[in-house]
């Protein structure tokens, strides 16, 4: 489908690398009247902006969350990589790089990212049982508490115990079975929610969402079921009633959260049991319900009437666990992605009026979409979609009719290279000449100064051993045989015969000639003088004989 409004606004800007018209993904799996409706007149008041597209490249995998700022200047992307990117509209150019990049948690995919109200701080929830808070500029500013495992009931746990699946400024949910609100000041958790179940056990919480003002807060649960709590006045009852009181001496912090446990409305079966309900989102008033279920359906429900949805969208692939859904700032169109379900296929980008409960547009996406977010200050959309090997963040726009955001980037072109730029790979020494003599470096050309343990340093390394002399004699100095032929004691006893050179003595000789002197042993043997005046020695064993009688 071609875009009515893309030939009524002024000229497009010059496309980019990264900068290209949006086209329409032909949809395959409906029907004529489908596509009917998609090329039909009544698109012209919709005013959906997806001429013309901006791809945030970087992510080594799949882009599953997405937010950008209430003013529209900051935009956050987290995917399977690890890794969260911040892009600053209002500094980027057409090359579309982003200005900083985190992990927030080794080894753990980000799942949810959501900003503050003032857009100060965001929240990044990993796969760990521990959300991060970060200021704007990416510098961390805590870390959730992590729970005690070992602890069977979770409303008397500091903080989740299991992995994370979801999480908002600032309720998060996760596979403990728990809602946790928290004080973001202080980064403690002010309330456990414990959703009511149908049966004993624990079941896992998949997504969580305030409503637009903060007065209720709806989840989706593991068993196909969604439940809304109203948290408007007093809401739950401490956690340290019930408690056994602990001796001051232990020093055991006291717990100061409350929790709750059941629920306002609950709606059984909302989507099949067993599958995540990998999203829920608000309209702005409170009283319109939307929930994308890993069944494949998206569905819209009336918060003061859950006994039926509103409207029921089928066949919508989903393979990802965290698959998002949204509506458009009018409230008219429900956003939400499919999944690419074989390796040759693409995913799309699906728009559905949930009131007349038709399709309005289908938009295919490489890989599969994830994350999804109009933004309705700059009527600008942003699409998180990825695989295993890539991941892409998208912003779709129409010149025409958005505002800010991408806009203000494809017009910059970055700054061209010059021949004569130089790059320092290492890091350039500092000199400082205040320094102690010490510590003092010399400068370019300066001969460095040598002090008196320096010089003794180089002096030992430079030493050489002398190999000494070959010549017999006592020696001198530790130098044996170095000074035999130049002292004179040791002339005058050469000339008279009394020095010898040892190679010239026969040891065998030598020795025999102590044999029949008595030695430093014989007092211990005199016993045997007249019992055995003969020595016997060891007798020869057979081997030895044998191999003496081969050598004659």
């Amino acid at each position: 489908m071609e875009e009515e409004e893309g030939s009524a606004g002024p000229s497009a800007p010059p496309e980019s690398a990264t900068e290209r018209p949006a086209e329409d993904a032909s949809d395959d799996d409906g029907s004529d009247d489908e596509d009917d409706a998609d090329d039909g007149p009544e698109d012209e008041g919709l005013q959906i902006p997806v001429s013309h597209e901006l791809v945030l490249e970087g992510h080594r995998k799949a882009v599953t969350a997405i937010a950008l700022d209430n003013a529209g200047a900051r935009l956050l992307t987290g995917g399977h990589d690890y890794a969260v990117k911040i892009f600053d509209f209002g500094g980027m150019k057409s090359d579309a790089k982003p200005f900083r990049t985190l992990e927030v948690e080794e080894g753990h995919p980000i799942v949810a990212l959501s900003w503050s109200p003032s857009g100060e701080a965001f929240l990044a929830v990993t796969g760990s049982p521990q959300p991060k808070v970060y200021d704007r500029e990416g510098k961390e500013l805590g870390q959730f508490v992590r729970g005690d495992m070992y602890i069977r009931d979770q409303k008397n746990t500091k903080g989740h115990v299991s992995g994370c699946t979801g999480g908002q400024w600032h309720p998060s949910d996760s596979g403990d079975g728990t809602v946790r609100i928290w004080d973001m000041d202080q980064i403690t958790q002010k309330t456990v929610i414990k959703p009511q179940l149908a049966k004993p056990g624990r079941m896992l919480v998949t997504a969580a969402t305030y409503g637009s003002m903060g007065q209720t807060i709806a989840a989706g649960l593991m068993d196909g079921s969604i439940q809304l709590w109203d948290v408007r006045g007093k809401f739950g009852r401490s956690a340290a009633i019930e408690q056994v009181a602990v001796p001051a001496a232990q020093m055991v912090a006291k717990q100061d959260w409350n929790y709750v446990t059941g629920t306002n409305r609950v709606i059984r079966n909302a989507h099949a049991s067993g599958s995540e309900i990998t999203s829920l989102a608000y309209s702005r008033d409170g009283t319109r319900l939307l929930s994308r279920g890993g069944d494949d359906t998206l569905k819209a429900w009336d918060t003061r009437n859950l006994k039926q949805p509103l409207a029921v969208f089928e066949d919508l692939d989903t393979t990802f666990a965290n698959t998002q859904v949204c509506f458009s700032p009018d409230e008219t169109l429900a956003l939400t992605g499919t999944s690419a379900t074989r390796a040759d296929a693409d995913g799309s980008l699906v728009m559905f009026d949930w009131r007349e409960q038709r399709l309005v547009r289908r938009l295919g996406v490489s890989g599969s979409v994830i994350a999804v977010q109009w933004h309705p200050r700059i009527n600008q959309i942003l699409v998180g979609s990825g695989d295993r090997k890539s991941g892409q963040a998208r912003v779709l726009y129409s010149p025409s009719i958005s505002q800010r955001g991408a806009t203000l980037a494809v017009g910059r072109k970055p700054r061209p290279a010059n021949p004569f730029d130089l790059e320092v790979a290492a890091a350039l020494p500092i000199y400082n000449p205040n320094a102690l003599p010490l510590y003092r470096e010399p400068l370019p050309g300066q001969r460095k100064r040598k002090t008196a343990e320096t010089e003794a340093v180089e002096d030992r390394l430079k030493h050489k051993p002398a190999l000494g002399s070959k010549a017999p004699g006592v020696g001198a100095g530790g130098k044996l045989g170095s000074t035999g032929g130049t002292l004179l004691t040791q002339y005058v006893l050469k000339t008279h015969g009394l020095l010898k050179n040892p190679q010239d003595e026969d040891i065998r000789a030598s020795i025999l000639r102590h044999a029949d002197k008595e030695d430093e042993f014989s007092r211990f043997t005199a016993a045997y003088q007249a019992t055995q005046p003969n020595k016997i020695f060891a007798a020869e064993e057979e081997e030895e004989e044998e191999e003496e009688e081969a050598a004659k």
